[in-house]
């Protein structure tokens, strides 16, 4: 890894006094709805911001730290892998890692990494830039350690090039004063380069244009206005690969704790939160280098609730935020094609439940939105569902994971949830349980949060979730497969009438290595045909194509030779289908 340079620190900008006198005379942040017809576009108040070195930086060496066994957990449509773990692959005790966010190489999806919030010790709250990288598709990962050592930094968000080039964005502070370093990887994530100064300031996300327009390749970050470097701007772009970010604009209405999305022209979009309701800003001259940064409109969007933080003692995150609010585009080329979503966890206004899931859409590329729909199933009012996050498959599937207190009434025990999409964010599939129970407020670096965010890359067969928890009695970082429903493949999926003759099931041992045994059955005779595909959709084995007697079977399959991965087995009989996916780990 380079050895990490210190960069000369900007000088502090004096904000006007304005800020402070609104400050007294806003009301408390998102307490309670707006009135009708009436829309609260305030930034958070100064007051609340946390990121600050309350604590020294303190060395604490990882050799001969005490360890315990990684956590690690698997079931069909669902793997977990700790990745803060020590070189032979152990939970480092006494240390906590939390606000993870996630990069996938588009050239080498087996390459990815994932940074996050390091605390060297629970016992203080001073925080670097950690990371890890994988080089086997989340299988295992290698935990260097961070990227600039003995340096405050906070808020990280990794993202990745259409040539396969990791940036990793990390807030720090000297004073009065946040920015932004942006640090790159050609590597996958092994090691990165010195930094470049990003502007920036508190609550930064970050993305970058994949399309290939003339925007192809630009890096755009927005943040809190209130915490600027460059107040009254918080929002700017590189046109050069990161190399340079340019001056700061602002955003109309002030969008704060969101995230940023690229359209199908590589139009720029912006969502966030705005006081009681939410905003979303869309760009059209983002993408043009020639051009300086203007925005055509910003929508007000309603989720039927605020986005919430700093929610009391009995909330499951304290002190940080209960989620913030996620926005995406469909450039998928299917019937959904340029549609624009969004999504948050928030204090719904119609009933008192603590915190629901809401979406909503656009199909006019963000100037009008529909009527807010709740993704939880619970029938309950009184669960938390938070930290709602939302990432879009390249073939349009919606997918969403949040935190869930359901299966604990009256407790702050929360278990990971899912569901997901396929018409454009119309309906939800049921919601999915895929984790164990654990309690948020366990292994507090001293902050009591379990951070502010996940995050999530969805391709055609699932997501790539980077998420925080503490089944080892401390906060730590895991990376996550989720497989969702097939679709594509297995047009048409299980039929009603036709399905019915024949059943397919899970195959047996999943996860395997290298050999794994399918089993199915048929109601009459018929014609079977199952066939193996990548997660590309490219067909690798054809095991069987012949008529069969009514009976229940089972057939071999030997991975040997087969990268580690997500595989999909179809069975088709007839004009019907099914689909399940197995999981090859060596």
């Amino acid at each position: 890894m380079h050895r990490i340079s210190k960069r000369k620190i900007p000088r502090s900008i004096l904000r006007p006094l304005y800020l402070v006198l609104a400050a007294a005379l806003i009301s408390p942040l998102l307490a309670a709805p707006p009135e009708a017809g009436q829309d609260s576009l305030a930034s958070p108040l100064p007051t609340l911001h946390q990121e600050l070195p309350d604590d020294q930086y303190v060395p604490v060496p990882r050799e001969g730290r005490p360890t315990s066994p990684a956590y690690r957990f698997s079931i069909s449509n669902f793997i977990t892998v700790q990745v803060n773990v020590n070189a032979q692959g152990q939970n480092i005790v006494g240390d906590a890692a939390n606000e993870p966010s996630i990069a996938i190489d588009l050239t080498d999806p087996d390459r990815m990494a994932i940074g996050w919030r390091q605390f060297n010790s629970s016992t203080s709250n001073f925080r670097q830039a950690g990371y890890a990288y994988s080089i086997d598709g989340g299988q295992s990962w290698t935990f260097p350690g961070v990227i600039d050592p003995g340096v405050f930094r906070s808020d990280p968000v990794l993202d990745s090039d259409s040539q396969g080039n990791f940036y990793y964005n990390s807030l720090t502070v000297s004073g009065s004063d946040y920015f932004c370093t942006v640090f790159k990887s050609s590597d996958g994530g092994a090691t990165w380069d010195s930094g470049t100064f990003a502007q920036g300031g508190d609550k930064q996300w970050m993305t970058i244009d994949k399309t290939a327009g003339m925007g192809k390749g630009h890096a755009y970050a927005y943040w809190t206005q209130n915490y600027s470097i460059c107040f009254p701007g918080f929002f700017t772009r590189s046109t050069d690969n990161g190399a340079s970010f340019e001056d700061c604009v602002a955003i109309p209405n002030q969008p704060f704790w969101g995230t940023l999305a690229t359209g199908p022209e590589g139009e720029l979009y912006a969502g966030g939160a705005g006081g009681n309701n939410f905003i979303v800003a869309k760009s059209s001259t983002a993408k043009d280098s020639n051009q300086v940064v203007s925005w055509d409109f910003a929508s007000i969007v309603n989720l039927d609730g605020a986005i919430s933080a700093f929610a009391g003692s009995n909330s499951p995150n304290p002190g940080g935020l209960m989620g913030q609010a996620w926005i995406a585009v469909d450039r998928s080329g299917g019937p959904h094609h340029g549609n624009v979503y969004l999504l948050c966890s928030v204090n719904r206004f119609s009933n008192p439940d603590p915190l629901d899931v809401m979406f909503a859409r656009s199909t006019d590329g963000g100037l009008t939105w529909s009527a807010p729909v709740r993704v939880n199933d619970d029938p309950a009012t009184n669960a938390w569902q938070w930290f709602g996050t939302m990432s879009l498959a390249p073939n349009g599937r919606i997918d969403a994971v949040w935190l869930d207190t359901r299966d604990n009434p009256g407790s702050v025990h929360s278990s990971l949830y899912y569901s997901c999409s396929t018409d454009g964010g119309v309906s939800w599939s049921q919601n999915e349980r895929l984790s164990d129970a654990f309690n948020p407020h366990l292994g507090w670096p001293q902050q009591n949060k379990l951070g502010d965010y996940f995050d999530m890359i969805s391709d055609e067969t699932g997501a790539h979730l980077a998420w925080a928890s503490t089944f080892n009695g401390e906060q730590d970082v895991y990376y996550s497969y989720i497989m969702a429903p097939p679709v594509g493949i297995a047009e048409p999926i299980d039929r009603p009438v036709a399905a019915a003759s024949f059943s397919l099931s899970q195959n047996y041992p999943n996860p395997f290595n290298p050999g794994t045994r399918i089993e199915f059955s048929l109601s009459k005779a018929a014609q079977v045909a199952i066939e193996v595909f990548n997660i590309r959709g490219e067909k690798i084995a054809a095991l069987l194509n012949q008529p069969l007697t009514a009976g229940s079977y089972s057939i071999e399959f030997d991975g040997r030779g087969l990268a580690n991965g997500v595989y999909l087995y179809r069975m088709k009989v007839g004009n019907a289908a099914k689909v399940r996916k197995m999981l090859l780990i060596k």
